[in-house]
């Protein structure tokens, strides 16, 4: 039997275990998703014993995605986004990358039918989602503009990342009247019935994305949808990271469809989204 995890502490919350099971069990492969949670000093020990003990692959969540980075080879992408959100134990080494860069934008494209290459894109949000979604849009060849409270992240943000650029919330009315996608990776629109977006800056043929997934139906997409924009759910974003990271362990494409479902019977069970 294979064994593929989550490292995190607490995990308990974590909709990574149904998703992955359910992935098994659609393409019959013998494994299991089992959650791990060690004590910060411990980490290193814990990415050594999982090595140990034949683990295949690991995704990793708060507080460890920057402590993991320094624990393993990382790629050009982790890299550039300074977090590993997932392990792989296949090579001669491990190795470490960031799915969720990639994540945002099988969302958008396959659920949004967003053509990233030449887009104009905004992405509100300088923290560590907004590193990876700025990231994972430029790569694809999108032109990304990056709005946060505080503009000295977002433009420390945009040195990063290439050929963006960072601004204030403020602008965000400009900076969308000719945007094709807009992204919250924010956590704006999770704990209250907001969005870090004025509706009236919203309008028809923008893909719009929340990565918020508790609430499903965000204020923001609410005003979206109201707007004529097409709206993306951010559990989307969600599965597609998941996604990537068991087509990185597994070399098979993922079961979207069962993993969806599982994930969003989840959903509906813990929080009645």
């Amino acid at each position: 039997m294979q064994v593929f995890g989550l490292v995190g502490n607490p995990v308990g919350h974590s909709l990574s275990p149904p998703m992955h099971e359910a992935a098994y069990e659609a393409l019959d492969i013998d494994a299991r998703y089992v959650t791990f949670e060690p004590e910060r000093e411990a980490l290193a020990t814990a990415i050594d014993g999982a090595r140990a003990l034949g683990v295949r692959g690991l995704n990793v969540t708060i507080p460890y995605k920057e402590a993991v980075r320094d624990l393993v080879t990382v790629d050009d992408v982790a890299a550039r986004i300074g977090a590993v959100n997932t392990v792989d134990f296949g090579g001669d080494e491990p190795t470490g990358h960031n799915t969720d860069a990639a994540g945002a934008r099988r969302a958008l494209e396959a659920q949004g039918g967003a053509a990233l290459d030449g887009a104009d894109a905004v992405v509100v949000g300088a923290g560590g989602a907004g590193r990876a979604v700025a990231h994972g849009l430029a790569d694809a060849g999108a032109r990304v503009a990056i709005a946060n409270r505080t503009v000295e992240r977002a433009t420390a943000l945009a040195g990063d990342v290439a050929g963006a650029s960072g601004h204030e919330l403020d602008e965000l009315d400009a900076l969308l009247a000719d945007a094709d996608v807009l992204v919250n990776a924010t956590s704006v629109g999770m704990e209250a019935d907001e969005s870090p977006v004025p509706a009236d800056a919203l309008h028809a043929g923008l893909v719009v994305l929340d990565a918020v997934y508790v609430p499903l139906s965000t204020r923001l997409l609410s005003d979206a949808e109201a707007a004529g924009a097409t709206t993306v759910d951010g559990a989307w974003m969600l599965l597609y990271q998941g996604a990537e990271a068991f087509e990185l362990w597994t070399g098979r494409d993922a079961p979207v469809d069962a993993m969806n479902s599982a994930l969003r019977n989840r959903l509906e069970d813990r929080y009645r989204v």
